[in-house]
C-alpha cells in the first residue's frame, strides 16, 4: 500500500486476547465470504488485531506485510523483521481469536516499501519452490484461506519477479487442491479512474498464461497523483467499472456477475497522501459500499484500520488519523454491511458505536451521546451495556443498560465539581451471547467558566448567563433558546452576504503554553479559531450537533482571540460549550 512508504520499524508482537463470550469459531479451511468487507491492519503498528477487529467490528483484516528481511532472501517474516517470523508466537493467538469470533485474516505480502526495495517475496527470491513455500508456510501457520499480493512500484516492472510469482501461485493451487485445502489469491493494484494502467494489466496477463487464479482483484482507489482534484468516491466506482472491462477481456468465458465477482475496492479514509483534492468522506465509504453490493463486488477494503479516528484533521497520508473530522469507526461501521455471502455458518454479532465520540464538560456539570448497536450478522440479541475508565468523581450511566442489538441507548457521564482538569478515555462496551464490542469516549474535564481575561478561561462559554457579554459579535448575532447543545442557551451567528457574522471574546493565557480549544457547533461552513497570539481554525457543515477542536501554542504575551463566524449567506450558524484546555 503506497502510504506505508518508509515507517516499516521494528514492531510488538501481536500479543492474543481471550475469547470473550461464547463465540462461534472459524471452521477450520472455511473461505472468506463471498462478498466481504476486509480493512487492512497495519502489523508493524504494535496494536493488537483481535483487540481492533473486536473494536470496530470489522471482522475480516487484511494483514500488512509480509516481506523478506533483505533483498535476495527466500525467507519471510512480518514487516520483514526477523524477530517476528512466520510462527504461531507471532499474531497466531490474536488470529485464533478472531477465527473463534467468526471472522478471519488476509495475510497481505508486499506493500510499497518492500516492493521498492526489492524485499518483495518474489522480487528477492529467484526459486520458484522456495517462494511457493513461503506461502504455503502462511497458510498451514495461521489456517488462513486466502493471500493478498500487494503489488506496485518496482513489482509492477519487474518481470521476472511478475513470472516468479504468478507461477509460484499456481504451484500453491496444486498443492492446495491435493491436500484438500481452500487457498485463494487476491491481487492488490494501484488504478487510474479508469482501471488498471498497462503494467498493473501486465501482472494480469502474466497470472493467466502461467495458469495461476486469481480469486480478486484489488484497485487501489486513491493516491492517484494525476493533479486533478477527485470526488473520490465517485471515481473509486469508475475505476472498478474500468477494470470490470478489462478483466472480461482477460476472461472471455466468464458471465458478467462473475468478473464483477472478481472486483475489490480499496479506499483510503479522509485525505490520502497527495493531499487535499483527494479526501474521501465517511458519506463516499457508504455510497461505494452500496454501490459494490448492487454490482456484487467481491471485496471492500481501506488503508488501514488504525486511520479509522479523526485525531488529526487537516493532515494527510498518516498512518494513525484519517485527517478529517469523524468519530472513531466510522469508515467501518459505514462498510461493515457489505460482508455477506459466507461459505460457513451464520453466526450472531453486532457492531457498537458512541456518537458524539468526546465531549468537553466543565466541572459539575454532564454530557450525553448515543449508544447505537447494529446487526452484523444473523439474528438480534441482546447487548448489556458497562462503562470503564471512569476517573474518580465521574459517573456514567445508561438508559436503557441494555438494548436489543438494533436499538440504541443514552449515555449519561455526569462529573463531580472536584474532578482534576484533563482528558478521559472511557471505554464503552456491549456484551452479548456472541461476545463483546467496545468502543472509547473521550471526556474532557474543563474547571468552571471563570471571569475571562486573565483567568485563563473563557468566559460565558456556554452562553447560559443568557446575554453575549462578554463575547463581542457583529450585527444580528444573538443568544437563542433553541437549538443548545446543553443547558438553556447557545449562540446564533448570522452570516450576511457582506458579513460572517462573527463573535469574538479575547483571552489572557500562560504564555508560551500549548492549549486546546473547543466548541460544538451546527451549521453550514462553521468555523472556529483562535487569532492574535496564536492561529489556527477549522469548520464543519453539519446539520447535528458536532465538536470542533482546534489546537494552538500562545505566544509571549499569552493574549488570543477566539472566534466563531458562519460563512456570507450560507445561513445561521448555532454553536454552544466552548472551553480551553
Amino acid at each position: 500500500m503506497r502510504s506505508v512508504r518508509s515507517v516499516l520499524t521494528a514492531a510488538l508482537l501481536g500479543a492474543g486476547l481471550a475469547v470473550v463470550g461464547a463465540p462461534t469459531a472459524h471452521a477450520a479451511n472455511t473461505p472468506l465470504p463471498a462478498h466481504v468487507f476486509s480493512p487492512y491492519f497495519e502489523a508493524y503498528s504494535g496494536d493488537n488485531p483481535a483487540t481492533l477487529s473486536s473494536e470496530s467490528g470489522a471482522k475480516y483484516l487484511s494483514m500488512a506485510f509480509v516481506q523478506a528481511p533483505s533483498a535476495g532472501s527466500c525467507t519471510v517474516d512480518w514487516n520483514g523483521d526477523t524477530s517476528q517470523p512466520i510462527s504461531s508466537s507471532t499474531f497466531g493467538s490474536a488470529i485464533s481469536t478472531i477465527q473463534a469470533n467468526g471472522g478471519d485474516v488476509v495475510p497481505s505480502f508486499g506493500g510499497y516499501s518492500a516492493d521498492h526495495g526489492g524485499t518483495e517475496i518474489a522480487d528477492s527470491c529467484t526459486n520458484v519452490n522456495s517462494i511457493a513455500a513461503a506461502y504455503e508456510s502462511v497458510v498451514t501457520t495461521y489456517g488462513v484461506t486466502r493471500i493478498d499480493l500487494d503489488t506496485e512500484d518496482n513489482s509492477l516492472t519487474n518481470s521476472a519477479g511478475i513470472d516468479r510469482r504468478n507461477k509460484a501461485i499456481a504451484q500453491v493451487e496444486s498443492w492446495a487442491a491435493a491436500n484438500g485445502r481452500t487457498v485463494q489469491f487476491s491481487y492488490t493494484l494501484p488504478t487510474t479512474t479508469s482501471g488498471l494502467d498497462s503494467s498493473g494489466l501486465a501482472v494480469l496477463q502474466n497470472a493467466v498464461q502461467n495458469n495461476a487464479r486469481i480469486d480478486v482483484v484489488n484497485i487501489m482507489t486513491f493516491d492517484y497523483y494525476d493533479g486533478a482534484t477527485h470526488e473520490m468516491g465517485t471515481d473509486a466506482e469508475h475505476a472498478a467499472t474500468g477494470l470490470e472491462g478489462q478483466l472480461a477481456t482477460l476472461y472471455p468465458s466468464k458471465t458478467a456477475a462473475q468478473l464483477w465477482g472478481m472486483v475489490g475496492i480499496t479506499m483510503m479514509p479522509g485525505i490520502d497522501d497527495y493531499g487535499a483534492a483527494e479526501t474521501t468522506t465517511v458519506a463516499d465509504a457508504s455510497n461505494v459500499e452500496s454501490w459494490a453490493t448492487g454490482k456484487g463486488l467481491a471485496e471492500l477494503s481501506f488503508w488501514a484500520l488504525e486511520r479509522d479516528n479523526g485525531g488529526c484533521p487537516g493532515t494527510g497520508g498518516s498512518d494513525t488519523c484519517s485527517g478529517i473530522t469523524q468519530n472513531t469507526w466510522d469508515f467501518s461501521h459505514a462498510m461493515e454491511p457489505f460482508t455477506s455471502g459466507s461459505g460457513g455458518q451464520t453466526t450472531n454479532d453486532f457492531s457498537l458505536a458512541v456518537s458524539p465520540g468526546s465531549a468537553s464538560v466543565q466541572q459539575g456539570a454532564s454530557a450525553t451521546a448515543t449508544v447505537s448497536t447494529a446487526v452484523t450478522s444473523g439474528s438480534a440479541q441482546s447487548v448489556s451495556l458497562s462503562a470503564s475508565g471512569a476517573p474518580s468523581g465521574v459517573s456514567v450511566a445508561f438508559s436503557p443498560t441494555s438494548v436489543t442489538a438494533g436499538g440504541s441507548s443514552t449515555l449519561t457521564a455526569t462529573v463531580g465539581s472536584s474532578v482534576a482538569a484533563g482528558s478521559y478515555p472511557i471505554t464503552v462496551t456491549g456484551t452479548a451471547a456472541s461476545g463483546s464490542h467496545s468502543a472509547t469516549y473521550t471526556l474532557t474535564v474543563t474547571g468552571t467558566s471563570g471571569g475571562g481575561g486573565g483567568s485563563g478561561s473563557l468566559s460565558n462559554g456556554g452562553f447560559e448567563s443568557g446575554s453575549l457579554s462578554p463575547w463581542t459579535c457583529q450585527s444580528g448575532s444573538k443568544v437563542v433558546t433553541s437549538p443548545t447543545h446543553s443547558g438553556s442557551y447557545a449562540l446564533q451567528v448570522t452570516p450576511t452576504s457582506s458579513a460572517t457574522g462573527e463573535c469574538d471574546q479575547t483571552v489572557t493565557l500562560k504564555p508560551n503554553t500549548s492549549y486546546t480549544l473547543s466548541g460544538w457547533v451546527q451549521g453550514n461552513y462553521a468555523y472556529v479559531g483562535v487569532s492574535g497570539g496564536a492561529s489556527g481554525s477549522t469548520w464543519s457543515s453539519n446539520s447535528g450537533w458536532n465538536q470542533l477542536t482546534v489546537p494552538f501554542t500562545t505566544g509571549s504575551s499569552g493574549t488570543v482571540t477566539v472566534y466563531v463566524h458562519g460563512w456570507y449567506a450560507q445561513g445561521n450558524v448555532y454553536a454552544d460549550d466552548f472551553s480551553l484546555s
